[in-house]
C-alpha cells in the first residue's frame, strides 16, 4: 500500500499526470492509516502517513522551507458530522465544556491547485518554491513572476521579511479555452485546471507560463519578521488574511469568520450550495482556530496541526469500467453516444451512464468498451468521461462506430460537412423528436399556434394523442378535456387557435417544418425563388444552390429532408388538413409592388407591429433588412426612431410612415414615393 501510495503521489505531485482521481487515493490512504494504527509497530518513518510526499523535479532548484508547508487533517465525512467531529476534538484538546463559549474558527475554500510559498525581502519578491515534500520544494521564481494576481513588490511598512503561503490555481473557463488551443494545434490536452497550472508552474521555460492563465489565491504565512523584531502582532488568523489583502494579495471572498460547529456546518451547505457556480475549483472548505493563541496551544500531531482540517465535498471523479456504448436521439436528432458503466458513486450520487459527446470525442480520448475510465460528474452536469485509466487491455477491442441508422425510426444518420455531431434524418417521422417538432411547429413565427406550449405538447406526446404533426388538426375536444388542467374553454381556444393557424405563408410553413439548416430568411429565400412547395421539394441541390444565400450545407440538408418519404407524407396530410398558403410562380412574384425592393422598419407604428408591418412587406415582394445602406429602397419610420433614420436621412433614402407604406403596398405595379 505504501509502495502505491508513493507512486500515485509521484504522478500528482511530480508529474502533474495523475492516474487516478484524488477519492481513489484518500481512500487508500485512509485504509493505511487503520492498518497502522491497528499495528503501530509496522509504521516507518518513510510512510506517506508521516511525510508529506513530494520531489523535486529535475533542473528545478531545490528550496529549504524555512517554515514547512505541511498538509492539514482531511475530513471524508461529507455530511455535517464533518464539522461537528472537528469542533468536538478542537474543544475537547483545548479542555472546554458544554457551559463554555463556541470556539470562534475561520472558514475558508479549498482549492484544487498548486500550493506555492512566496518570500519578499523588503518588500521585493526574491523567490517562489512549490510545497515539495514539505521540508523541500523547488524553486520556480521564474514562473510565478508572470502571475499577473502575484505582486512583485509590497506597498511600503510590510515587514522586511514576509512568506505569504497560497494556492496557484486556473479558472475553469481559461482551462477550456486553453485546451481548445491545444486542440487545435494538435497538442496535449489536460484532465483537470489543476494539471494545466501545475504543469504551467514547474516548466523551466518562463515563457510557457506566461502563456498559461493562472492565478493566486493568499490563505497564510510562512516565515516573518518577528514581533522582537518589528514584525506584526496578530491576535487572530482573520486578522492575517486581512493584513494579505492590504499588501495587495488576492484573498478568496468566501473567506469568514464561524463560531461553533452550528456555523461551520452552514458554511460547508452554502459554499457547496455554490460549488458548481464558482469560477474555478474547489473540493471542499477549510476550518482553522481563528486565535493565533490557540493554534499554538492546539499544536500539531505528527504531520497536521490539531487546529485546522480540511472538510471535503463528495467526490466529482470517480474511477469505474465501460460495460458498453449505446447511443441516445435527443429532442432536436442529435445522436449522443452514451457509456454503460459499472456503477460507481460520485458527485453525491450512483452513475451508471456517462455523455461521450460524439465520435470525434471517442475517438480522441481512445475510450473503448471494458476500459477502466475517470467519470466526472459535477452537481447537476450529466456524468461525462474524463479519460481512460492507463494500462494494458485484455486483449483487441474493436472502436466503437456511429449507428447508420436512427436506432429509434430506421431514418438515415448523417453528419454534416463542418461538424462533430451526427443527426438522425427522421425529423417529422421520428418519436425522439416529436416534442420538439411540434413546439418548433406551433411557433409563433412559424404556424403561431396560441396557447400549444411546453406542458400541453408533454401531455399530447405522453398520452398518445399526437403521434405526428397532422395528428394537431385531427383531435377534437374531447381528447383536450381529458387531459390535466384543461378545461372546455381552453380547449376550444386551442382548437381556435388551429384552425386558424391553417391560413399561413409558404415562408411561415416552410419553416414551421424544422428542416435543419433552415431559418425564417432561408424560408424565405426559398419561397421567393420557387413560388411554390412542390418546386421546392423536387428541386436538385444544383437548383437550391441557385437560391440567395443557399450554400452547399443547406442545399444538401433541404434536399435530404424532402428525399424522406415520410417527410413528404407529413406535408401530403397537412395539406390535406387544410393548411393552405398562396403560391405564386417567379415570374408571377416579380410582379408584385415591391418586388425586389430592400425595405428597412425602425420605430414604434401607430397601428401596426413590427412583425404584421414585416409580413405585409414580404408578402408584397420585398426584402426586410435589419440595417440601412445605400442599397436600401425604403425606411418605414415610426415614433421613436432613432440611427436608422439618421442614417437613412444621411444618403437620401425615401423614408416613409405607416400610410405612405400601406400606400405604397396597394400600388399595382413598383413605384417610387413622391416627395
Amino acid at each position: 500500500m505504501r509502495q502505491q501510495l508513493n507512486a500515485w503521489a509521484h504522478e500528482y505531485y511530480v508529474q502533474d499526470s495523475p492516474s487516478v482521481p484524488d477519492a481513489e487515493y484518500d481512500r487508500a490512504f485512509r485504509e493505511l492509516q487503520a492498518l497502522e494504527a491497528e499495528h503501530p509497530e509496522l509504521v516507518t518513518p518513510d510512510s506517506p502517513t508521516q511525510r508529506v510526499i513530494g520531489a523535486v523535479m529535475d533542473g528545478l532548484a531545490p528550496v529549504r522551507h524555512a517554515v514547512p508547508m505541511l498538509s492539514i487533517h482531511t475530513e471524508t465525512d461529507t455530511e455535517a458530522s464533518g464539522a461537528q467531529a472537528f469542533d468536538a476534538r478542537v474543544r475537547r484538546e483545548l479542555g472546554l465544556q458544554e457551559s463554555d463559549p463556541p470556539v470562534e474558527y475561520v472558514a475558508e475554500p479549498k482549492f484544487d491547485g498548486l500550493a506555492m510559498s512566496l518570500r519578499y525581502e523588503h518588500g521585493k519578491l526574491v523567490q517562489a518554491a512549490t510545497r515539495g515534500d514539505g521540508e523541500v520544494g523547488e524553486d520556480v521564481t521564474h514562473n510565478i513572476r508572470t502571475i499577473r494576481q502575484i505582486p512583485l513588490m509590497l506597498p511600503a511598512g510590510v515587514p522586511p521579511l514576509l512568506e505569504v503561503r497560497g494556492e496557484v490555481y486556473m479558472p475553469r473557463a481559461d482551462f477550456d479555452a486553453l485546451n481548445e488551443r491545444q486542440r487545435a494545434q494538435g497538442g496535449k490536452t489536460f484532465v483537470n485546471p489543476r494539471n494545466a497550472a501545475a504543469g504551467a508552474v514547474r516548466q523551466l521555460d518562463s515563457g510557457i507560463a506566461a502563456q498559461r492563465p493562472l492565478r493566486f489565491f493568499a490563505y497564510g504565512l510562512g516565515a516573518i519578521t518577528s514581533e522582537a523584531e518589528g514584525g506584526p502582532a496578530f491576535a487572530t488568523h482573520f486578522e492575517l488574511l486581512q493584513a494579505l489583502k492590504s499588501w495587495s494579495f488576492p484573498v478568496a471572498e468566501q473567506v469568514q469568520t464561524a463560531l461553533g460547529a452550528t456555523e461551520l456546518v452552514a458554511f460547508h451547505q452554502q459554499v457547496g450550495a455554490s460549488r458548481d457556480a464558482l469560477p474555478y475549483d474547489i473540493d471542499g472548505v477549510v476550518y482553522k482556530v481563528n486565535s493565533l493563541q490557540l493554534q499554538r496551544q492546539l499544536g500539531f500531531k505528527t504531520r497536521e496541526p490539531r487546529w485546522a482540517v480540511a472538510h471535503k465535498y463528495p467526490a466529482q471523479e470517480m474511477a469505474t469500467r465501460i460495460e458498453a456504448i449505446d447511443v441516445q436521439v435527443g429532442r432536436t436528432g442529435k445522436i449522443t453516444p452514451v457509456a454503460r458503466l459499472a456503477p460507481v458513486f460520485v458527485g453525491g450520487v450512483t452513475v451508471t451512464n456517462a455523455t461521450l459527446h460524439n465520435l470525434f470525442e471517442i475517438r480522441k480520448k481512445g475510450v473503448r468498451v471494458g476500459d477502466q475510465v475517470i467519470v466526472r460528474r459535477a452537481g447537476d452536469v450529466i456524468p461525462e468521461i474524463v479519460g481512460v485509466v492507463p494500462g494494458p487491455r485484455a486483449g483487441y477491442v474493436a472502436n466503437f462506430h456511429m449507428p447508420k441508422a436512427c436506432p429509434v425510426c430506421g431514418s438515415a444518420v448523417v453528419r454534416e460537412k463542418g461538424e462533430a455531431n451526427h443527426r438522425c434524418t427522421g425529423g417529422l417521422f421520428c418519436p425522439a423528436q416529436r416534442k420538439e417538432a411540434l413546439l418548433h411547429f406551433a411557433a409563433r413565427r412559424a404556424m403561431d399556434i396560441e396557447g400549444l406550449g411546453d406542458k400541453l405538447v408533454d401531455q399530447l406526446v405522453d398520452q398518445g394523442v399526437i403521434r405526428t404533426l397532422p395528428d394537431l388538426y385531427r383531435m377534437g375536444l374531447t381528447a383536450l378535456i381529458a387531459l390535466d388542467r384543461m378545461a372546455e374553454k381552453s380547449a376550444q381556444n386551442v382548437l381556435a387557435a388551429l384552425e386558424k393557424s391553417k391560413r399561413t405563408t409558404l415562408p411561415r410553413f416552410l419553416f414551421a417544418l424544422g428542416i435543419r439548416q433552415v431559418g425564417e430568411a432561408t424560408a424565405k429565400d426559398l419561397a421567393r425563388h420557387f413560388g411554390s412547395l412542390d418546386a421546392i421539394m423536387d428541386a436538385t441541390v444544383d437548383q437550391l444552390l441557385q437560391v440567395n444565400d443557399v450554400g452547399p450545407v443547406v442545399a444538401e440538408a433541404i434536399h435530404t429532408f424532402f428525399a424522406q418519404p415520410h417527410n413528404r407524407e407529413v406535408v401530403e396530410q397537412l395539406r390535406a388538413c387544410g393548411v393552405t398558403w398562396e403560391e405564386g410562380a417567379p415570374a408571377e412574384r416579380a410582379m408584385l409592388p415591391l418586388a425586389g425592393k430592400t425595405v428597412v422598419l425602425t420605430g414604434t407604428l401607430p397601428t401596426l407591429s413590427r412583425d404584421a408591418a414585416k409580413d405585409m412587406l414580404e408578402a408584397a415582394g420585398a426584402k426586410v433588412a435589419g440595417s440601412v445602406s445605400k442599397k436600401t429602397h425604403y425606411v418605414v419610420a415610426g415614433e421613436e426612431a432613432g440611427s436608422k433614420l439618421a442614417k437613412a436621412q444621411e444618403l437620401g433614402v425615401p423614408v416613409l410612415d405607416e400610410a405612405g407604406m400601406l400606400a405604397l403596398l396597394a400600388a399595382p405595379t413598383p413605384t417610387e414615393p413622391q416627395p
